[in-house]
């Protein structure tokens, strides 16, 4: 081989130089991620959302929730009477723009707010009341599902895991001593859980679509507060779902403050159109005060659930649960997500 030949050839693999350099371990497909967050990677991550939150319900003993939609827009008011702000976006940490804030009283004396600022204000007052009513709604049901007896955790309150309405459902269950569980979504601004969701059910997801599931899966009553897109996405989705018999388990829907969601959308109207039939109104309830729907949540879970498990000797307290080690040992589908769910229409 002459030297122009010689040249040619990487120093590595020229005879007489000696071995190639040691070749590092590649790493192992479950724990490389240029490939998880890839394309490629991408039903991995899909399956992953459903089977962490699956194994940690399993491991924390939840059996069925029920869940808190509303506004993330707008902070409560507090007992230290702490200025109401209203959010840049829904689930962000950052508050909007100073014109788009509530007025303030002395901006409403001086006669220095906009009408969007008087308009907002007003707004903001209502919304901390529903703020205050969702905290003691989520109170009365964490209080009374306590006293269910049952190995696993009946009812628990489930929110979005944001501010707003979201943080006063986790709020009032935490006040009151419950587990309660917060299903977060990665947002392209900053955001951030509320701090009352019980630490190990603190989820957050990338997909809309699997935390959707979650919210239904386990599911077996609905509280729709005062919202916007997102609460009229998630409601009428699961009226949807009610609607054509989708989900395996029967639904209580409340929703809470006629007064708001009636200048938002007129069912009536759909009804004399013949858009939905006149049934589909019986899917939900309207409730004033968190007493009211208190007890419509009550009675529902009690006739939809309660009372059949107690007729058939089926309550969660006589069901042997499988030790820590083993959280799979013995289980069926039917022993974790019930017969309603495990029925899944087809």
């Amino acid at each position: 081989m002459d030297d122009k030949d010689q040249r040619s050839v990487p120093a590595a693999i020229i005879p007489g130089n000696g071995a190639p350099p040691p070749l590092a371990t590649a790493p192992l497909a479950y724990e490389n991620p240029s490939f998880l967050n890839s394309a490629d990677g991408r039903l991995i991550r899909i399956v992953a959302e459903y089977m962490e939150p699956l194994a940690r319900f399993r491991r924390e003993q939840i059996q069925d929730t029920v869940v808190f939609f509303g506004s993330a827009r707008f902070r409560g008011r507090e007992e230290a009477g702490h200025a109401l702000e209203l959010l840049e976006n829904t689930g962000s940490t950052q508050p909007a723009p100073s014109h788009e804030q509530p007025a303030k009283a002395p901006e409403i004396a001086a006669g220095k707010a906009s009408d969007l600022q008087l308009k907002r204000a007003e707004a903001a007052v209502k919304m901390a009341r529903y703020y205050e009513d969702a905290r003691r709604l989520s109170g009365l049901l964490t209080t009374w599902a306590k006293t269910i007896p049952s190995r696993r955790h009946r009812f628990v309150v489930t929110s979005g895991g944001g501010p707003g309405i979201m943080e006063a459902a986790n709020r009032g269950a935490r006040e009151a001593g419950g587990k309660t569980i917060g299903m977060n979504i990665r947002l392209p601004f900053e955001q951030a859980p509320n701090p009352y969701i019980t630490p190990s059910l603190n989820f957050e997801f990338h997909y809309f679509f699997m935390r959707k599931l979650w919210f239904a899966y386990l599911a077996k009553a609905l509280v729709v507060f005062p919202g916007g897109f997102g609460t009229l996405d998630e409601m009428f989705e699961i009226l949807t779902l009610a609607q054509t018999h989708k989900l395996g388990n029967k639904m209580t829907v409340v929703i809470y403050g006629p007064e708001y969601w009636k200048k938002v959308f007129n069912l009536d109207v759909l009804v004399e159109t013949g858009a939905i039939s006149p049934k589909d109104i019986e899917l939900f309830q309207f409730a004033h005060t968190p007493e009211q729907a208190f007890e419509l949540l009550r009675k529902g879970l009690t006739e939809n659930y309660l009372n059949a498990e107690a007729a058939a000797g089926t309550l969660a307290e006589n069901q042997e649960m499988p030790q820590d080690e083993d959280l799979l040992a013995g289980w069926t589908v039917e022993d974790f997500l019930g017969p309603e769910m495990a029925k899944t229409s087809k």
